[in-house]
């Protein structure tokens, strides 16, 4: 897997835009979000599942945000 967390750019329309200043959040279902920036000012989101949510935070690409 890759260590940087990617999302689509609602604003752009850009696919696969790496992700910066990334917070992991659980959901009220369980589940898990990546909130952050691409750089430019735009926010994103992402919903990750938990292997992929707990590595990120891992590697230091995330903070944890629970």
């Amino acid at each position: 897997m890759s260590k940087m967390l990617t999302a689509y750019c609602m604003k752009t329309k850009e696919k696969d835009v790496p992700m910066q200043d990334a917070v992991i959040t659980k959901t009220a279902r369980g589940g898990y979000m990546a909130q952050g920036n691409d750089g430019k000012g735009n926010k994103m989101t992402t919903m990750l599942g938990e292997a992929r949510a707990l590595e990120a935070v891992k590697d230091g690409v995330a903070k944890k945000g629970w």
